[in-house]
Formats: structure tokens, sequence, C-alpha cells
């Protein structure tokens, strides 16, 4: 826990400083500002309890536009701070607000900012969907300039040549992405990108006005990596730089900002290669790291870069280096978090890869994190989403864990990212709580026949969709596979979670289990634990945020009136000043020790 971790990070306009949101320096989630001229000083510019990240800098290289999460509840405000005048957070929108908002973006002459909010103005009332807004900055005055069909969340970014702001929507399916652009004028707004009702589209703006986009999808056919193009605005045409019908590998794309370049990357079992498109030059070069991985910023002077270079033995850090020199050892550390601290690197347990075969033999990968002193007991930790994944990445609570004797089995079960469109979409046959499960279930069995893992001698937990997961674990898995359980912020029953939830989340579960409560009302009562908790026989401790409006208290209240019908024993740990998942340092101190004192006791 005394290992600081990077959270958001914007390079200025001119590529002469970074704006970082970094955590375990103060009391949360603050704002520093880094000469990349004076590395590892790292000026302060908030000081808050609050959560706050970096949403942007003003073109001028003299103000960042900070986004605050105040009640933990993610209704965000948005801040200007200049850097001549650190800790003044002057506010832009409204404190405390009783909407959500996403993105800012700053115009290009800094006269403006652009985000999304579920409000309409006029009726001063919240919305389901989100809207797209200018908003003046001398003024204060807001335009609404697109107003999108369907609920869905919404992050607008504004053309490098201030026309046009770019955004996505979801109005024919919960599961497609189409790409629009609206004038800042609020006269137009109009769709650019639409592969299908179905297709997941990711788009951004590239350094001279076009758009960078990536897609599953082409001419109705859904394929395992991704083709990627450039839109042109004016023409309307598109110029491929990458189609999965040919020789296409590439799981996403990026741009760097403030650079003529764009980025490919390739994911194979959760792990990645990155490679640069000079757009100039139209030459390809690989930037993958020996060892690690690295993700880009931005091109500096003579070939140089800036990235993040991390791995599960060398937390986030923003480095130097040249694209001759991939050898980490030749790297320049900017930030040295590490260093802050008495952690050596050998006192860290690197991931393992780890191979089996589920229950309808579909091979699922996973990370192995072997204690150094084992005490003979295994924690499964789940990673939510399920669109996401482990990898090989620090995290403090694995070294924690590690560092008491416990294994850790990180699995990426059937849904996850990082191993292909279609292993992605496989959770989608038979939706949450399904194949998935049995996905971490065998992975469990096979510790335990390889002598990894003790029967009765291994737990579960996890965050959001790894909380859900570790409710189905302790209700569903056969004895002898899970003997405790540890959900944070987990659904339990489904209906309730939908009808509780952000409105954008709704079109998700809609996506995962086809369709809403009322469109298939079996799939949602047999997928929820609620349903199943008289099966419980380990160990139960529910974690949770009261202030969480992604998966609400509901899900907790709901399922503790189950358990006391039952007659399940139970305990429980709340945070009133927490949301979705554990964040502010205090608290996660209090839960990495109540999880340790848990597991020890209940394997």
């Amino acid at each position: 826990m005394s290992i600081p971790s990077i959270d958001s990070y914007e390079i200025s306009p001119q590529k002469t400083h970074l704006a970082l949101s970094i955590d375990r320096i103060q009391e949360n989630y603050d704002i520093f500002l880094l000469s990349i001229d004076e590395p590892r000083v790292l000026t302060p510019l908030t000081n808050t309890p609050e959560l706050t990240s970096v949403e942007d800098w003003a073109p001028d290289s003299k103000s960042v536009l900070v986004g605050e999460d105040t009640a933990r509840d993610e209704r965000v405000t948005l801040y200007r701070v200049f850097l001549d005048d650190p800790g003044n957070m002057i506010p832009v929108t409204e404190a405390k607000p009783n909407f959500f908002l996403r993105g800012g973006s700053f115009g290009p002459r800094g006269d403006f900012i652009a985000y999304s909010v579920n409000y309409d103005y006029d009726t001063k009332k919240e919305t389901e969907t989100f809207r797209v807004v200018v908003h003046d900055l001398e003024s204060s005055t807001r335009i609404v300039i697109a107003r999108p069909d369907k609920a869905t969340d919404l992050t607008p970014f504004v053309d490098p040549n201030g026309r046009y702001v770019l955004y996505n929507r979801a109005d024919e399916d919960p599961s497609g992405t189409q790409w629009w652009i609206a004038s800042i004028d609020g006269n137009e707004d109009r769709e650019i990108l639409n592969f299908g009702p179905k297709a997941k589209v990711n788009a951004d703006w590239t350094h001279d006005g076009r758009v960078l986009f990536d897609t599953d999808t082409i001419d109705g056919v859904r394929h395992d990596s991704v083709g990627i193009g450039l839109y042109d605005i004016s023409s309307g045409e598109i110029h491929w730089l990458s189609n999965p019908t040919e020789r296409g590998v590439y799981s996403s794309s990026e741009v760097p900002r403030y650079s003529n370049h764009v980025v490919f990357v390739e994911e194979q079992n959760a792990r990645k290669k990155t490679f640069i498109l000079d757009l100039d030059t139209d030459v390809l070069q690989n930037a993958t790291p020996h060892r690690g991985t690295l993700s880009l910023i931005t091109n500096l002077a003579n070939g140089d870069w800036l990235g993040v270079y991390y791995s599960s033995t060398h937390p986030g850090e923003i480095v130097r280096f040249n694209l001759n020199e991939l050898s980490p050892s030749r790297f320049t550390l900017i930030t040295d978090l590490l260093g802050r601290t008495t952690i050596q690197r050998e006192d860290l347990v690197p991931a393992q890869d780890v191979r089996w075969i589920s229950a309808d033999d579909t091979p699922i990968h996973g990370w192995l994190y072997p204690a150094r002193n084992p005490n003979g007991k295994t924690i499964v930790r789940v990673h939510g989403g399920p669109t996401a994944h482990s990898e090989d990445e620090f995290g403090y609570g694995i070294q924690y864990l590690c560092s008491l004797g416990f294994n850790i089995l990180e699995p990426n079960y059937r849904g996850s990212t990082g191993y292909g469109v279609r292993f992605r979409e496989l959770i989608k046959q038979d939706g949450w709580g399904g194949l998935d499960k049995e996905d971490i279930r065998s992975g469990i069995e096979h510790l335990i026949e390889n002598g990894i893992a003790l029967s009765y001698k291994v737990g579960i937990t996890g965050t959001s969709y790894g909380g859900y997961m570790s409710w189905l674990a302790i209700t569903q898995f056969p004895p002898g596979i899970i003997a405790a359980a540890a959900p944070i912020c987990g659904m339990t029953d489904l209906v309730v979670d939908y009808e509780t939830t952000r409105p954008d989340l709704r079109t998700y579960s809609e996506e995962m289990l086809g369709g809403s409560p009322n469109d298939v009302p079996e799939i949602y009562r047999e997928r929820s634990p609620i349903n199943y908790v008289q099966n419980i026989r380990g160990r139960l401790l529910i974690v949770q945020g009261l202030r969480d409006p992604n998966v609400t208290k509901a899900n907790m209240l709901e399922v503790e009136k189950r358990l006391e019908a039952n007659k399940i024993r139970y305990e429980k740990l709340v945070f009133d000043d927490e949301g979705h998942g554990i964040v502010r340092e205090k608290n996660v101190k209090i839960l990495l020790g109540r999880l340790a004192e848990f597991f020890e006791e209940s394997l």
C-alpha cells in the first residue's frame, strides 16, 4: 500500500509537461504536474480527500481540466486548475450535480469544452439518455448539440480543427456502436461510421482532423481481429490501414496525443504487442518491449517516445525510450514511483501463465501468483467487466496477499478481452453466470488436481462482475471447490440490479442476457445468486460501497433478507464514503486487512 499508482494522465500540447492523477502520495487520487525535463519531481496541483482525474489540457498548456467525484457516486464536477495557481480548483460545472457527466475536452482555441450529461437543462431533470454539450467558458452558456435516442455511456471528443464533436451512440442494438459528429453550433448532427447494429467500433480524432477507427465487423461479418481505417470527414471516404480479411491481427487502435502517428495493438493470451504507424511516411515499427507492457503517450524529439511501462513486478511508470532500444533496462524513468518506497522489485511475485480446459472443452488462460512462503491456501481474484481482462500487471492487493502466503489465481473467463473477438463474444451464447462460471470452477479444479491448491482451502473474491461471480461460486459450486467468498459490490438479484443501476448500464445487461427482465424473465431469475443462497456451506463476507450507482446497495439489502430468512450466517463490511469499488487509501487498508483475516480464518 506504500506504492503509488497512476490512474490517468495527459501530455500538454507543448509536450513539456504531464498532468497525472496519482494515489497514495496524498490522501486520495490527486493531480500532479511533472516536467519532462525534470524527471521524478511531482508538483501537486490539487489536494483533496476526493477522487480526481485528469480530463484535458488547455491548448496554451497553462491549465488543466480536472474531474472530481466528490461523493464517490460518479456524479462528477469539472474544475479548471492553472499551473501558476496550484490548489485553486475553479469550478466549471455544477458542484454535487444530480446527474452524471462524462468527458471534458477543450476546443482548439480554449474558449469552450465539450462533455456529455444525462440531464435536461430546460426541465432541470435527469434523463435516461446522455446529451452532448458545448460549454462556453467565458459566458458559461451551454448548447446541447446532440441527443442520442438510446441510453449509452457517451464520451465526446472535440475535432482538433474545432468544427465538430465526435461521439458514440448505440441506437440500433444494445451491443453495437455507431459514431456520429455534431457541429459545434448544433446545426449539424450526422452519422459517419455504422458497420451494423451489433458491430463494436472505437474511434478518435487524428492530429489532422480525420477519424481513426477500428471495427470487429465488416460487410456484416464479425472477425476475430479488427479492421482499422481512417475516415475523411470532407469526402466521407475510408482508407483501410489493416483489414482482418487479409492480414489483420490487431485487437484495437489508438491515437497518441499531438502526434502524426497511430498505434496498432495486437493482443494474444492477454499480452500486448504494440506497433506505431507514421502517417506521413507509412512506415510501421514494432514498439513492443522485450518484456512487460508499454502503452504509448506521444512522440518527442530525436526519435524518443513517452509511454507507460508496467508488469506484475514493475508498477506502472512513465518512461522515455527510443524505438531502437526496447529493452526496459534502457528506458529512462520519468516518475519512479517505486523509488518513493522501500520495496524492491525482487520483493514482488511475478505472474505465471496457467492454462486449463473448461467444461465444454474451451481452453482458458489465467495468471498464477505462487506465494514464496505458501500457507496452503489459495484465493481466486475475478476481474470485473466482464468485458475486460487481468494481465501481467502490478496489483497491490495481489502482492499483499501473496506476502502473507496465499497463492493467487486470476482467471480470464470467456467474455474477457485480450483473446480475440470470438472469445469476448463467447459469453453471450448462454449469458452471464453460465459457462463463464464453469471456466472459473474448472480452473480451481485444475489447481487442486495439480497440487497447487487444496480442496476446502480455496476462497474467491472480486469487484463488480467479479463480486457477482464470487456470489455464484459460493452458492453453486460443488462441495470442496470454494470454502469462502468475499464479493465486493457484486450483483445479487439481476432484476434489482437492472432496475436500480445507472440508465446507461441497463443496455449492458440486455446485451449479455438477451434482453430486459420483461423480455427474458427466466434467465434473469436463473442467473441471480440471490435465488441460491440456501446452498451456501462456506463462509461469506459481503463488501459494499453505500454510494455505488452501478451495483447499488439494494443488491446487498435484498440478499440480506434472503440470507436471514434461510438462517445463513454472514459477515458484512460496508463503507459509507465509497461507491463502485473501494478506492480511498484508508478504506483499502481496512479492506485488505479484513480480507486477509477472513481468508486466513476461513480456509
